[in-house]
């Protein structure tokens, strides 16, 4: 708060400080009740246990990886597939599954182009989640 003192009565251009205080201070409570509701942390996948009493399904215990060689080809879990096979083949295994996941391992000398080319199959077959693996691939694996 300003005073002025003595001499002339015109006009004065001082900034009343008082409410641009209390609109910070309203802000800072606003920030402080929201922040706690902010989600914090990833989302995790965990396997589920099948129910009781059923044996477990032995396609549902596999996990399914989309393999890029340095050649650009492709291969699920080892087997080899074309790139127009691999649509209908991924349609084809996460049809009785409950978790439409997939994971996408690419050689590292290869361009991104041939993972996001593999993702986009993935899913355009229905796939809600893609994974990507980064270690290396090698022809024993």
């Amino acid at each position: 708060m300003g005073m002025a003192v003595g001499g002339q009565g015109g006009p004065k251009s001082d900034i009343n400080m008082t409410p641009m205080i209390d609109v910070l201070l309203v802000l800072i409570i606003i920030f402080m009740v929201i922040t706690p509701l902010t989600p914090k942390g990833l989302e995790a996948l965990v396997p589920q246990p099948p129910p009781p009493n059923q044996p477990p399904n032995t396609s549902d215990q596999r996990t399914v990886v989309i393999v890029i060689d340095k050649d650009h080809k492709y291969a699920i879990n080892q087997d080899p597939i074309s790139e127009s096979d691999l649509g209908p083949r991924l349609t084809d295994i996460f049809k009785t599954r409950a978790e439409h996941v997939v994971f996408v391992k690419g050689d590292p000398s290869i361009e991104f182009q041939w993972v996001a080319k593999a993702i986009d199959i993935a899913h355009g077959a229905g796939i809600d989640k893609v994974g990507l693996m980064t270690a290396k691939v090698e022809a024993g694996q």
